[in-house]
């Protein structure tokens, strides 16, 4: 019983700490960092989302990672880019890879990382980093 209330409570704290309007602003590079909601949600099995990193400087190269998580804030998989852009070829999975400004989709199966098992029903956080600005959005998956 402890560590349920002990998860619900870094949830919580996760939430409240990430920004909620789906922006971030960087001060470094200016860089403003939008996520859209994935769709379709609820998802069976599989589910993509977009995400935009708008900036002033257009030759600009941001470090971006997009993960998701369980509500114990365990890792469950990495979605890949859909489509490819810039050098990055599509199907490249989104871990420290360089993106240039510009709008992105993003693709996850619904497999737990690595394997061929269909992640449980549930809800999912997903958290997009870009040089170190993260926003998050929930999901759900329903069998």
């Amino acid at each position: 019983m402890r560590f349920r209330w002990s998860a619900l409570a870094v949830f919580v704290l996760a939430l409240v700490l990430m920004p909620r309007d789906g922006q971030a602003q960087g001060t470094a590079r200016k860089a403003v960092v939008t996520v859209k909601q994935n769709y379709p949600n609820p998802f069976n099995p599989e589910t993509r989302g977009e995400f935009e990193i708008g900036c002033t400087d257009v030759g600009a190269q941001y470090r971006v990672s997009v993960k998701i998580y369980n509500l114990l804030m365990q890792s469950v998989a990495t979605p890949v880019l859909q489509g490819g852009k810039a050098s990055v070829a599509g199907g490249t999975a989104l871990t420290s890879v360089l993106l240039p400004c510009g709008q992105y989709t993003w693709y996850w199966n619904g497999n737990y990382q690595n394997t061929r098992k269909e992640a449980a029903s549930g809800v999912y956080i997903l958290v997009v980093d870009v040089n170190g600005q993260r926003v998050t959005r929930t999901m759900t998956n329903a069998k």
